[in-house]
């Protein structure tokens, strides 16, 4: 222990021993107050001592199956110890970081690991989260081009903060927050849409996410080449978020590689890149955007972020990145996706509440519909009349309270449950995984049992918040 450590007094272990049962009245006092209330309604109000891999465990040892991956930025599932040496390395060597005024080499080596993922780019900004990722996209397009108006896709997510949220496609994100920007939402995989909008000569792009995050839904085939096409001809930019679907999510490096010939001008990563310890984004794009942007020594710091390049941000990547290319993390999302969403898929003509199992790689949206037998029906129709979307939180919570596996139901009144489990799974997960949603889903056609119990219980509290 250094001299300056034993003059502390601060004792990280001995904080979280003393005050760490305190966590839910801790958040409730003083940050959101509306998330542990949640939690405490539906059950999920754990308390999780550990984590390794693709598991947690409480303070019984009793695992929990993560299919959740923290909204995905646990693609190497909690704690991988070549990304954990990575960072105890970089602490211990007392770097000389953020001084503003020199080039480090961890930023600029990173930037090379992942441009060899996508050759036809040539720079990378680093920022801090996935929503600046996309602001400086919107930013570089509107710059590059002179021009003001950003297309996007309905129901998409591009993140919360100003800027993204104006090409964010779901109004409960957007209600009470106008004025936003000027940007224009069309349909998904609609190509006439997009060239209506391209006709009036302002678009400076189109940003897109090759499978939307919400319901899960993947661009029609032949559409990301088609609308690349059409915003050249326009001399507009095609922005690809994979904030969510990069880094091997959907079993290749990045989503829109699903289709040949692709190539955005501006890839938006984050999410997974630091192996969910230290909060990173980064803007891929084209040599001759940054240089427009960046275009004189004037304009030097014209966009930049206080912690972006930071030496831990840069080590947790560059250890990421090593990682998935050891272990082939790519290769096996989508061997294990395949399995997944196979064995899942086959149970659609078992179950009527089951309409469809669609996705790719590791990120898979299971979707319920209305039943067809009488009983049935008319437990369906109680739940849509209270609100859109409690069956599948009534399978999520069972999932978890029963079965010890976290899910999440992939966007607000959507009868889907989205999967995106750490990368690393395998079969054993797989066969968990099914095993318990069939134990569900033969609870819920049964008739009775616990999940209509708790629907019963869902269908009030939504009724009292009308």
């Amino acid at each position: 222990m250094t001299a300056a450590e034993q003059r502390s007094g601060f004792d990280l272990g001995k904080l979280l021993a003393d005050r760490g049962s305190e966590r839910y009245d801790l958040h409730a006092r003083h940050l959101n107050h509306q998330l542990p209330r949640m939690l405490h309604t539906i059950g999920f109000d754990k308390v999780y001592e550990r984590a390794e891999g693709a598991y947690f465990w409480d303070a019984e040892d009793q695992d929990y199956l993560d299919m959740l991956a923290g909204f995905g930025v646990m693609g190497l599932g909690r704690h991988h110890p070549v990304v954990r040496r990575a960072l105890h390395d970089v602490l211990d060597a007392q770097l000389a970081d953020l001084t503003r005024f020199d080039c480090q080499p961890l930023p600029g080596l990173l930037a090379e690991k992942l441009l060899g993922h996508a050759p036809h780019l040539d720079r990378v900004f680093f920022g801090n989260s996935g929503t600046e990722a996309v602001e400086t996209a919107l930013k570089f397009a509107r710059y590059a081009t002179g021009r003001p108006r950003v297309l996007y896709c309905e129901h998409a997510f591009h993140g919360l903060t100003t800027g993204s949220l104006s090409v964010n496609g779901e109004d409960s994100f957007r209600k009470g927050f106008a004025p936003l920007l000027p940007d224009t939402p069309i349909p998904l995989g609609d190509l006439a849409a997009l060239e209506r909008e391209l006709r009036r000569g302002d678009v400076a792009g189109f940003v897109v996410e090759p499978i939307q995050g919400k319901g899960v839904h993947e661009t029609p085939p032949g559409y990301l080449p088609a609308a690349q096409e059409l915003l050249r001809r326009h001399k507009a930019l095609l922005i690809a978020d994979e904030v969510q679907t990069g880094l091997g999510r959907t079993g290749d490096f990045f989503a829109y590689q699903h289709e040949a010939g692709v190539e955005p001008d501006l890839v938006c990563v984050a999410k997974a890149l630091s192996g969910g310890y230290v909060p990173v984004g980064a803007t891929l794009g084209k040599d001759w955007i940054f240089k427009r942007v960046y275009s004189s020594m004037d304009r030097v710091l014209v966009h930049s972020a206080s912690f972006g390049a930071n030496a831990q941000a840069m080590a947790a990547g560059l250890a990421v990145l090593a990682v998935m290319e050891d272990e082939k993390v790519v290769e096996n999302a989508r061997i294990a996706g395949d399995l997944l969403r196979t064995r899942l898929a086959a149970l659609v003509d078992r179950y009527e509440l089951l309409h469809e199992v669609r996705g790719r790689g590791l990120m898979i949206g299971i979707e319920f519909g209305r039943p067809t037998s009488l009983g049935l029906r008319s437990r369906w129709a109680m739940l849509q009349a209270a609100r859109k979307g409690l069956f599948a939180q009534m399978v999520v919570v069972p999932l978890l309270q029963r079965h010890r596996i976290l899910t999440q139901v992939s966007g607000d009144h959507l009868e889907v449950i989205k999967l995106i489990p750490p990368l690393i799974i395998g079969e054993r997960e797989v066969d968990r995984f099914v095993d318990a949603f069939t134990a569900v889903m033969d609870d819920a056609h049964g008739g009775g049992g616990l999940v209509w119990d708790f629907g019963r219980t869902l269908v009030k509290q939504a009724m009292a918040q009308r």
